[in-house]
């Protein structure tokens, strides 16, 4: 039974990103709502801006289809409700590599993937990335982008924010 308990979410997951690509819509981008958002790492702010994709539709397309991403840019995904460690996210269509923050209720960042473009033409052939802990949000930023300044575990996405990080 506890086999099949983690099967269903993933099949759940794997059938529902067929959905709008693989019927032939567009996966082009869409104006998705965004905010000013502030990633806080020991005391210095890392300033950002991120779309928001707050419902099924929006999440389920995510970033597929996008080329290139400002450096500074990203795309927060927006949870009514805790999602289980199991719970992830894959790379479907996503044409460029990622890093996946998971944040809890408070935007602490509670795990960091690292999500590579699937090349398989079958949404059933791409990996998923699981949290591996329980999260409220997560965002993806372009791959390198939180090594880079160092931002881990414990650390802090805060948004919307009103464009002010700290130094």
């Amino acid at each position: 039974m506890k086999v099949l308990s983690f099967l269903i979410p993933f099949f759940a997951l794997a059938l529902a990103g067929c959905g709008a690509a693989e019927a032939g819509k567009s996966i082009a981008p869409v104006e998705l709502p965004r905010a000013q958002a502030c990633f806080v790492s020991g005391g210095t702010g890392y300033p950002v801006k991120v779309e928001i994709s707050s419902d099924s539709e929006e999440r389920k397309k995510g970033l597929m289809g996008r080329r290139t991403m400002a450096e500074d840019a990203g795309m927060v995904f927006e949870y009514q409700e805790e999602r289980p460690a199991r719970y992830g996210f894959w790379m479907y269509k996503t044409l460029i590599p990622l890093d996946i923050a998971f944040l809890d209720e408070n935007g602490v960042i509670v795990s960091i993937r690292h999500m590579l473009p699937c090349t398989s033409s079958r949404s059933s052939g791409c990996p998923i990335y699981p949290a591996g802990t329980p999260f409220r949000n997560a965002v993806e930023m372009n791959a390198g982008y939180f090594k880079a300044r160092s931002i881990g575990v414990g650390d802090r996405l805060i948004w919307p924010s009103d464009g002010a990080c700290p130094p």
